[in-house]
């Protein structure tokens, strides 16, 4: 089964976690637009109020919306099970939450290798136990889309936390892709690149001063190539309307896939030069192994 089970969304049951901010709140308000009925979460309650606000004043409907930290497996089954009850099996569901946590492996405490395995593997793995056998029951088929990265895709710098969490669910997608595929369900796995939502001017990264003037001029060039949120939200629901498997935000992170893929040599080349431009922004303390806490 490659056609398309969710050719528009008009009044199609969308779950969608990350909604609160960044590319989960533009796909919602695209969504919505489109005509999807809409069941959102987030952890940040507040920012799930303005976004449900911004929504229904637009138009837009929003069946259910309830602040949810993604990775308490307990609370996601709970969530789960009430939407299911009063609401039904989705059409389609969107793992979008994720936290960015980067850094050398000298500078990275274990406990943030957990929190960010926590959030963007685990979290999506129980959404998807929960709210895609209701799915397979109701026999409708409907979309899957889990947004991992660039970082799921190459060696970033400073990125080996996060990578680990994004290539496990590109492994999980990978899987499903066609393990649904016999009940009409399709999966997007979803590639950005860089997509400015404002994280540049607060990330932290372990081991890295962020006022080193050539950390400065990275985050610049970072920014100067980031597509919006909005453009981000465009292309997922674009890639779900054609069941497409891989979904890029960016021609670049699609030049770099392709690269990797059938010109490794120039893959490799690429990513030490990377890496030798990003090593310029750390400072002697970063070089030190910090104590875990």
């Amino acid at each position: 089964m490659w056609r398309a089970p969710v050719r528009d969304l008009r009044d199609k049951l969308v779950f969608l976690t990350g909604a609160a901010s960044g590319i989960g709140r533009a796909t919602a308000v695209r969504a919505a637009r489109e005509g999807a009925v809409l069941h959102l979460t987030d952890v940040n309650a507040d920012g799930l109020v303005a976004v449900v606000e911004e929504i229904t004043a637009a138009g837009g409907e929003v069946a259910y919306a309830a602040p949810v930290d993604i990775s308490d497996h307990e609370a996601v089954r709970a969530m789960a099970a009430d939407l299911t009850a009063a609401h039904g099996s989705m059409d389609v569901v969107m793992n979008i939450a994720g936290i960015a946590s980067w850094g050398t492996i000298q500078a990275l405490p274990h406990s943030t290798w957990q929190r960010v395995v926590d959030v963007n593997l685990m979290g999506p793995i129980a959404v998807l136990e929960y709210l895609v056998p209701p799915m397979i029951e109701a026999r409708r088929g409907g979309q899957v889309v889990n947004v991992s990265s660039a970082a799921g895709i190459i060696g970033m710098p400073w990125h080996a936390a996060y990578s680990a969490s994004k290539f496990g669910l590109r492994g999980v997608s990978e899987v499903l892709r066609f393990d649904l595929a016999r009940y009409k369900i399709g999966v997007s796995l979803v590639v950005p690149g860089g997509v400015d939502t404002g994280l540049t001017e607060t990330v932290q990264i372990a081991g890295v001063s962020n006022t080193s003037p050539t950390f400065r001029k990275l985050q610049a060039r970072f920014k100067k190539r980031a597509v919006t949120p909005e453009q981000a939200a465009a292309a997922i629901l674009r890639g779900v309307r054609k069941n497409r498997y891989w979904v890029y935000t960016s021609p670049d992170i699609y030049v770099a896939h392709l690269a990797q893929r059938y010109f490794p040599p120039g893959y490799v080349v690429a990513m030490k030069i990377m890496n030798t431009v990003a090593n310029k922004a750390l400072p002697e303390v970063g070089r030190a192994v910090r104590e875990d806490t």
